[in-house]
């Protein structure tokens, strides 16, 4: 009985001294995430701590920066006062004074082709000569029947001279005397007739021999001697334009008109430049000769006419060229280079070099021409940076170079 009391006390004793291994078992990886996330957010507080230095770092030499980077080297204009004009751009044709497309006036054979392909030729050059022997014929047949009947009229011209004196003696009837003036006058007709005719048949021949109506270039080589032509043909025989002096035609809005117009009343010349295609070269200058009469209302322009000499034939025809034409000339203007004028918006501004810093000086733009630009908030004689711009704020130190710096505009440092 006491051995069986005993025995679960025993197991009870044993129960309490043995560890409990399952608890041990799940406090280990409860331990383990415990140390893991510490060294998570370990790692996140290092890499938080060294982001903020950083910028902490930044924000300190940030302000230093323009002071640390010493000054900047800049090539300079200087503003000047002068005259600069006002002028009209626009796309204009090379346009001849004189062209002519000669076509055959008669029927024939061509004989001979005179000209050379690109020849330039005076007034009454010979070009072309047809076959004129036809009409050659029929012309000396036409001066004979003048003749025959030149003769009859001389005599009934006598007849009639002798009438009238035999009617002074009243030796014949006066119906005789009226018969014979009328057939003088009949004569006359008839010679005028004839007269008429020969000149017909003059002309004939003469337009068999082809002459050069102007001064001017011929074109390419149309016909060859042996070619039959007809009369009246459209299809020419020869293309001349006149080259010396030329004309350039283009078209102006109808709003700048009146200007215009306001010059030539008070007879002032006003001159036209043609420049090539890209605008980097000036071809020559003309003269504005007029005006056309009426605005195109489809495209609310109006065509105006220069005249240039083309001494080096610069102006070829049907050449499309830029015209500028200048209206007006604006004197006691400030003058820099438009690559020294800064852009930020429709804001302008120059870096005004004075001491050493640059100074951002806002201004006015006015007329620009050739790269000169007129403006108004600097003076005559300012010194102005024409480089490093991306360099640049208000106060900069800078350093006159004389060596050409990249110039690039740019409008980060505007104020």
């Amino acid at each position: 009985m006491h051995q069986e009391d005993m025995e679960p006390n025993d197991n009870e004793s044993r129960a309490s001294r043995e560890p409990d291994s399952s608890n041990d078992t799940l406090s280990r990886p409860k331990k383990r995430h415990r140390w893991v996330w510490v060294v998570v957010l370990f790692l996140f507080a290092l890499l938080f701590f060294a982001v903020l230095r950083r910028g902490e770092t930044k924000a300190a030499t940030a302000p230093n920066r323009r002071g640390m980077m010493g000054p900047v080297p800049v090539t300079t204009v200087t503003a000047k006062l002068g005259s600069i004009g006002v002028y009209l751009d626009a796309i204009g044709t090379v346009t001849p004074v004189y062209t002519n497309s000669i076509t055959a006036q008669v029927t024939g054979i061509i004989t001979n082709v005179y000209y050379r392909e690109g020849q330039v030729v005076a007034r009454g050059t010979p070009l072309i000569d047809l076959d004129a022997r036809l009409y050659e014929a029929q012309l000396e047949q036409a001066e004979g029947t003048l003749e025959r009947d030149q003769n009859l009229l001389a005599q009934a011209q006598m007849d009639l001279e002798r009438y009238q004196a035999a009617w002074s003696r009243n030796a014949i009837p006066r119906q005789t005397l009226e018969d014979q003036e009328k057939l003088v006058k009949q004569y006359q007709g008839t010679v005028k007739t004839d007269q008429g005719l020969v000149h017909y048949y003059q002309v004939e021949v003469a337009y068999c021999h082809i002459t050069s109506p102007i001064e001017g270039r011929v074109g390419l080589r149309l016909v060859d001697p042996g070619n039959l032509v007809a009369a009246n043909s459209t299809t020419p025989l020869v293309v001349i334009t006149q080259t010396q002096p030329i004309t350039v035609i283009f078209t102006i809005a109808e709003d700048n008109l009146g200007e215009v117009l306001d010059q030539l009343r008070r007879g002032v010349k006003l001159s036209v430049e043609a420049w090539d295609r890209q605008m980097n070269k000036q071809i020559s200058t003309g003269e504005l000769t007029t005006v056309d009469n009426q605005i195109d209302t489809t495209t609310g322009t109006v065509k105006l006419r220069a005249r240039f000499t083309n001494a080096h034939n610069e102006l070829f025809p049907n050449e499309f060229v830029n015209t500028r034409l200048a209206v007006e000339k604006l004197d006691n203007q400030i003058l820099v280079p438009d690559s020294a004028v800064q852009h930020n918006g429709e804001t302008a501004f120059v870096y005004l070099i004075q001491n050493g810093e640059a100074k951002i000086t806002n201004v006015k733009v006015g007329v620009t021409n050739a790269g000169i630009v007129a403006v108004q908030g600097i003076h005559p004689g300012d010194v102005l940076a024409d480089s490093s711009f991306e360099k640049l704020q208000n106060g900069s130190k800078v350093t006159i170079s004389k060596v050409q710096m990249p110039s690039r505009p740019t409008a980060s440092n505007a104020p």
